[in-house]
């Protein structure tokens, strides 16, 4: 049978020309505009030896960002930390003034004031000492670290909210935002990145 048989159950329909197939270049692959002829299709991305994707080499936008908040907020901790001892000195010098001695209810006041002052103050010192741990870990952290963060961050913005309200809006603001860039894909491909 030829081509234009009309008995041909492969040939065209009767009454129809065949119709010529136009050859791509590049060997039978579709041609994308983008790219060199005979490569068809995309890379594939990079995979580490153990099997999976690469793991990150430099530290994402987000990630850097969150690191600068944490300094940030280590910055706000020393400026906080020097205001209560401020006040808690200024507050014991009050006390020991002979002309205020004579009240009571002031030396009560004052007393009870000192205390829980100081106490604001050590605790400070002590958060600002964490978060300064904190901040550093972000170059070389493992997951520990990012989860310690997240923790820190977490609490950070509670205690921002509560006993400090408007001294600790920045706090709770940055707060949230460190806990959301290195509690993304991006933190989590970052810490979890294999170190050699």
């Amino acid at each position: 049978m030829s081509y234009g048989d009309p008995n041909n159950p492969y040939g065209a329909p009767q009454g129809q020309q065949p119709q010529q197939q136009q050859q791509q270049p590049g060997y039978g692959y579709p041609q994308d505009q983008g790219q060199a002829p005979g490569y068809g299709y995309p890379q594939a991305p990079p995979v580490s030896p153990y099997g999976g994707p690469a793991a990150p080499t430099t530290m994402a936008g987000s990630v850097s960002a969150a690191r600068v908040m944490m300094w940030v907020i280590v910055g706000l901790q020393v400026v906080g930390v020097a205001i209560f001892a401020f006040a808690a000195a200024a507050l014991n010098a009050a006390k020991d003034d002979e002309s205020l001695k004579d009240n009571t209810a002031f030396q009560d006041l004052v007393g009870d004031s000192t205390g829980v002052i100081w106490g604001y103050v050590v605790f400070g010192l002590a958060w600002l000492v964490f978060a300064a741990v904190l901040a550093t870990k972000f170059k070389n952290g493992g997951n520990g670290a990012r989860i310690t963060i997240l923790v820190f961050a977490i609490i950070t913005a509670v205690l921002g909210i509560y006993p400090f309200v408007v001294v600790g809006l920045v706090h709770t603001v940055l707060a949230i935002l460190v806990a959301v860039f290195v509690g993304n894909a991006n933190g989590k491909a970052w810490f979890n990145r294999p170190r050699y």
